[in-house]
C-alpha cells in the first residue's frame, strides 16, 4: 500500500514560508525519498487540483512551495494522479441523489471527493470543514480527514 496522501490547495498554499513545526515535518516527508516505495510519501491529485494549486502558487519559488514539491515527486515517481475519467465513473456510480442532497461542501470541491476516495489510504488533509464531513461520512469509505498533519498518522 503506497503512502498517500490528498493535500487540499487551502492547505498547500501555505508551505512556501511554514512557521508550524508540523507542517514542515509534513513537507520533510513529502521530500523525502527512501527509494524503497513503500516507505516514501506520495502525494494524490487530480487536474483540477493542478490546476488549484498552480494558480494560488504563481511567483513563489521556496523549495517548499507545493509547484517545487509536485515537480520532485513527479520525477521520483511518487505523484498519484486520478484520472478525470476515474472521476467521473466514480460520480456516476457513487454520486446518487441521496447522497449529493448530504453533501455540505462546494459543489467545486465535489471533484476532490473521488480523489480522496480513491486513493490507497484515504487520508487528506484540508482546512474547510464541510469537505472533511463529507469525506468522513460519504457511505461506504472509511477516510481520515483532519485540518492539521498532526491529526493523521500519514509517516
Amino acid at each position: 500500500m503506497k503512502k498517500d496522501l490528498f493535500i487540499d490547495n487551502n492547505v498547500a498554499k501555505n508551505f512556501t514560508n511554514p512557521m508550524d513545526p508540523e507542517y514542515k515535518e509534513l513537507i520533510a516527508w513529502l521530500l523525502k525519498n527512501s527509494g524503497d516505495k513503500s516507505k516514501s510519501a506520495f502525494l494524490v491529485v487530480s487536474n483540477k487540483l493542478l490546476q488549484e494549486y498552480f494558480s494560488s502558487n504563481r511567483g513563489a519559488n521556496k523549495g517548499t512551495n507545493i509547484a517545487v514539491i509536485i515537480n520532485v515527486l513527479t520525477k521520483q515517481g511518487r505523484l498519484v494522479k486520478v484520472t478525470n475519467q476515474e472521476i467521473k465513473s466514480f460520480q456516476q456510480r457513487y454520486f446518487t441523489n441521496k447522497i449529493v442532497r448530504k453533501l455540505r461542501s462546494n459543489r467545486k470541491d465535489w471533484e476532490h471527493i473521488p480523489v480522496v476516495l480513491l486513493s490507497d489510504r484515504k487520508y487528506a488533509l484540508t482546512l474547510d470543514k464541510n469537505f472533511r464531513y463529507d469525506l468522513t461520512e460519504f457511505p461506504g469509505f472509511t477516510v481520515v480527514a483532519a485540518s492539521k498533519p498532526g491529526e493523521i498518522p500519514y509517516m
